[in-house]
């Protein structure tokens, strides 16, 4: 095996552990010596379409410019060293030896049909609606490990601990060992997310439709990989070699960029290096070959492509009908179409959120809020005292407020439903709402006392003017199944 292979292995792992390192350590509070939010800023998908759609410059567009910057010196090196979906389904065929091989005129039509999903995100940009994150390798595998691949292992590792220490009595080493991992990794709290099997499910599809044909979601689907396919065509790093059949074998190239007479599409080479390792002809080098095939984008091509994306896109869209107060967002996330704009679905502020009171949606805000964040007070509640989703947002869909400003910030407001409630209708003792209301000057105030058999009996009432709809009171209202008093997100329109 050639050390270029090693190299390219090499930085697969490091870069694959240090993916799954960030996201593990985002949680509240928030520690790591990388930015979960640098993760996100290095993609120029995400960040360059949701600055169209939003009109604005977002900060991490200058990292994802330097991104396209080394691929036009390097070529889509990404692909290749880098991207953890990459690395996810190369290991996935680690193990199958031989695979068909598409011809190259069905290798050639196949990774056109990228640049059609572009040209969707780029016109669906233009219209003010950011969909990049749809098919994003990112944020894709972001959502999966933040939001699938922490929580079990942190759970059954946990799990089996407790097991081999309270249950079979080891004691000694396991518990030592206990301890120290809950005092560092798997001091990650274990919590649940509505709508992860949908996340898994999704992840799963993207990576093992490569025992079919490899990469084969890097060849056809990836929009971020079409980015870096058409800077990639006109970068300085060639592939060089001299035609040896006992040598070559078209079936090495996991990317299809082989041609039968040896030669390249440098648009879709993603440098696995394979063809270096079996080939001692072969080497890449930055001398520029004359007859090289770039197997870019025409000009022809890319107006055909963005004309037919955009009649699917008036297609596709129909009606827009958007719930736009079903959902209670987090705090700045108060504008529907603005938030559901700028927001990647990257899962960093439903792991970081420290009562799992944030949820992926699925259709209760309509298509446009499918993944995108909610507060589920049944499961948990806004800590009054915490700003980390915020600070975690890589595209400040979430605005960085100051803890001052966000205890401020109305998520909606409070409203007793009176008909089930412990103390109106059933004229029973019950502070529980006032008691946990964080408002020092407290948006819940029992009033309207009632004598009732000889004891007193207050009324909760909610001041509109304090509250801000944190939903503790909601999440702590001892009735069942439906609780009475209940966040309102419409109330603050």
């Amino acid at each position: 095996m050639k050390k270029s292979v090693i190299a390219r292995r090499c930085s697969q792992v490091f870069f694959f552990i240090l993916f799954v390192y960030i996201l593990w350590s985002t949680t509240y509070p928030l520690k790591g010596f990388i930015h979960p939010a640098a993760l996100f800023k290095s993609d120029p998908n995400i960040m360059l379409f949701t600055s169209i759609a939003e009109r604005v410059i977002l900060p991490g567009v200058v990292i994802s410019l330097v991104m396209i910057a080394l691929t036009i010196i390097f070529g889509r090196f990404f692909c290749g060293w880098i991207c953890p979906l990459g690395s996810a389904m190369d290991l996935s065929v680690s193990a199958k030896k031989e695979h068909n091989e598409p011809s190259d005129a069905a290798n050639q039509y196949i990774s056109k049909i990228k640049y059609i999903f572009l040209c969707i995100i780029l016109l669906s940009a233009l219209f003010g609606f950011q969909v990049a994150w749809v098919l994003d390798p990112v944020a894709l595998a972001a959502r999966f490990t933040s939001l699938n691949l922490v929580p079990t292992v942190t759970l059954l590792v946990d799990r089996f601990f407790i097991f081999i220490v309270r249950d079979l009595g080891f004691r000694g080493a396991p518990y030592d060992i206990y301890i120290t991992l809950k005092s560092s990794v798997l001091g990650v709290k274990t919590v649940y997310f509505s709508t992860a099997p949908l996340i898994l499910i999704y992840f799963l599809i993207a990576v093992l439709i490569s025992l079919f044909v490899p990469r084969l979601w890097c060849r056809s689907i990836c929009p971020l990989g079409a980015i870096y396919s058409i800077f990639g065509s006109f970068s300085l790093l060639s592939r060089k070699t001299c035609f040896d059949r006992k040598n070559f074998r078209k079936s090495d190239c996991r990317m299809g960029a082989i041609k039968s007479d040896s030669s390249y599409r440098k648009s879709e080479c993603i440098l696995c290096m394979d063809c270096v390792s079996s080939s001692p002809v072969t080497k890449f080098t930055f001398e520029r070959k004359p007859e090289e095939d770039n197997g870019g984008l025409s000009r022809k091509d890319f107006l055909v492509l963005l004309a037919g994306s955009f009649f699917m896109l008036g297609a596709s869209r129909g009606k827009k009908k958007l719930l736009t107060r079903a959902v209670i967002r987090p705090p700045g996330g108060q504008n529907e179409k603005a938030f559901s704009t700028r927001c990647v679905r990257c899962g960093n502020c439903m792991k970081v959120c420290p009562t799992n009171v944030l949820q992926p949606s699925f259709l209760q805000s309509g298509l446009e809020g499918v993944w995108t964040p909610h507060l589920v007070n049944e499961i948990g509640y806004c800590e009054y005292n915490c700003n980390a989703c915020g600070k975690v947002c890589p595209t400040e869909a979430i605005p960085k407020l100051t803890l001052p400003a966000k205890q401020k910030t109305k998520l909606g407001i409070a409203k007793v439903e009176r008909p089930i409630c412990l103390a109106w209708a059933h004229k029973k003792q019950c502070l529980v709402c006032e008691e946990h209301c964080p408002i020092p000057q407290k948006a819940i105030k029992v009033v309207e006392v009632e004598t009732v058999k000889g004891q007193e009996v207050g009324k909760p009432l909610v001041k509109p003017e304090l509250c801000i709809g944190c939903g503790i009171c909601q999440n702590k209202c001892p009735v069942r199944p439906k609780r009475a008093i209940r966040v309102d997100p419409s109330s603050i329109l």
